[in-house]
């Protein structure tokens, strides 16, 4: 079973609904896992909050459409839920490709539109049939956000008659569950500190005002998912490795798929904190760093001065290095935050990483290597996504990313036999044959070390 909790547009309370349902869902002993359209990282840790399992983005310009309908179907088990990115046809540029009502036609999965009904009455009747009617589309029922109840059965009413539609429940506003946004998003689910009981609030009120009967019963239609047998002979072993990777509340934006990934491929995960421990154990045979905030915790990243010199010790030994994003700042000489202090960092890099109050090449690009690197040999390419706020001084350009959406392009990413640091995120499903670049790199590095 699987549902996909889609949205009108951004704020309209797709990830509220998500998690009230999520929770519930995992109340009623439901073994649940969910989803994020998208290449999204911050709402994926809300869902896990709930879920107690690690959720999974669905991407189909990161991953491809058998990388989509291959994560999904594998891992759903009792049921899965899916909660859509921005609106429903919102995708790249002014096409849906890619978007939410894209997703939910590649895996045949019912939408459950939710609707911001704050403010409105019989113009609702006409948003929800515009969405109905503008293209092809799964809907198969409605959830309104931010009414009451007393005012529920007179929409559900209206809606149902006008429309044709199935209203299935409703949310209240509830300010003591409200979350803090900041500039890449959401406050992330680890920095709240009562995370929990917003979560039970949540479940609280959507047992009394969604139905979870309908709701299950529509998620039931949902048919069973094929896979290309050549995507899934990408998934063999290779070699056996270890992997160090960052993650702590610096680097927390990383795609899970990635992890099961070069698990699959040999590689051996091991967690490490770059706010805290002390150094990179000898039987590192690389090292990874996603992105994150590196610009909220700089101050004590610049004084973690052992692991600092214990990562470019072994860097000048041959250690592989992997950075994206926050990660590539980490790599940099300095960081400079908004307010203009500067922090030193590891140095591996030449340049600085200047914090701005905008975006920087926002969006999907396609990535071509200019050269053999550590990943892969000239002219191969991977999509990937991009998302900061800084601006560096030395964003490389052993790759030319090319903006899927106009086409415009631009030189990135410093790559060469050891090291590929950069500001795209690379989600590794899109084409594995990088991801085994990674591995083979690694083995070599052990193998020069024996």
């Amino acid at each position: 079973m699987r549902i996909l909790i889609a949205g009108t547009g951004s704020g309209c309370g797709k990830t509220t609904v998500t998690c009230a349902i999520l929770s519930v869902l995992k109340q009623q002993n439901k073994n649940v896992i969910a989803f994020k359209c998208g290449p999204d990282y911050i709402d994926p840790m809300f869902h896990t909050k709930v879920t107690q399992v690690k959720t999974h983005n669905l991407d189909s310009v990161l991953m491809g459409e058998n990388g989509v309908r291959y994560s999904l179907q594998t891992r759903t088990r009792d049921i899965a839920v899916i909660e859509g990115v921005m609106g429903l046809y919102d995708g790249i540029g002014n096409k849906s490709t890619n978007s939410t009502n894209y997703l939910s036609q590649i895996t045949e999965t019912p939408v459950v539109l939710v609707v911001d009904a704050k403010g409105k009455s019989l113009s609702l009747c006409a948003e929800i049939k515009g969405f109905l009617e503008f293209e092809k589309n799964n809907i198969v029922a409605v959830i309104l956000n931010r009414i009451t109840q007393a005012r529920y059965s007179f929409y559900k009413k209206m809606i149902e008659d006008k429309v044709g539609i199935r209203v299935i429940g409703f949310m209240p506003e509830i300010p003591e569950a409200h979350i803090e946004s900041r500039h890449l998003g959401l406050m992330t689910a680890n920095e709240i500190s009562d995370i929990q009981n917003k979560l039970a609030l949540l479940a609280e009120y959507a047992r009394k005002s969604i139905c979870f009967e309908k709701l299950l019963e529509l998620a039931a239609h949902a048919p069973k998912l094929n896979v290309s047998e050549s995507f899934l002979e990408d998934q063999k072993p290779c070699h056996s490795v270890n992997l160090y990777v960052a993650r702590d509340e610096a680097f927390c934006f990383y795609y899970e798929d990635n992890h099961q990934l070069f698990e699959s491929l040999g590689g051996r995960l091991h967690f490490f904190s770059p706010l805290r421990d002390r150094e990179i154990p000898d039987d590192a045979d690389g090292l990874i760093f996603w992105g994150g905030y590196p610009e909220l915790y700089a101050a004590q990243l610049e004084k973690n001065n052992c692991l600092k010199n214990s990562i470019c010790q072994k860097y000048k030994r041959g250690l592989p290095v992997y950075a994206e994003c926050g990660g590539f700042m980490y790599l940099q000489e300095s960081l400079t935050d908004l307010q203009g202090s500067r922090y030193s960092m590891l140095g591996m890099i030449q340049g600085n990483a200047q914090m701005t109050d905008r975006l920087q090449n926002f969006g999907y690009v396609k990535l071509t290597a200019n050269h053999d690197n550590m990943l892969c040999l000239k002219g191969e390419t991977i999509n990937a996504h991009s998302f900061h706020y800084s601006a560096s001084n030395n964003e490389g350009g052993d790759f030319t990313a090319t903006k899927i959406s106009n086409g415009d392009s631009y030189p990135c990413i410093v790559a060469t036999p050891r090291i590929f640091a950069g500001y795209p995120h690379i989600h590794f499903r899109g084409n594995s044959k990088f991801a085994e670049g990674l591995i083979k790199t690694c083995f070599h590095y052990r193998n020069e070390l024996q």
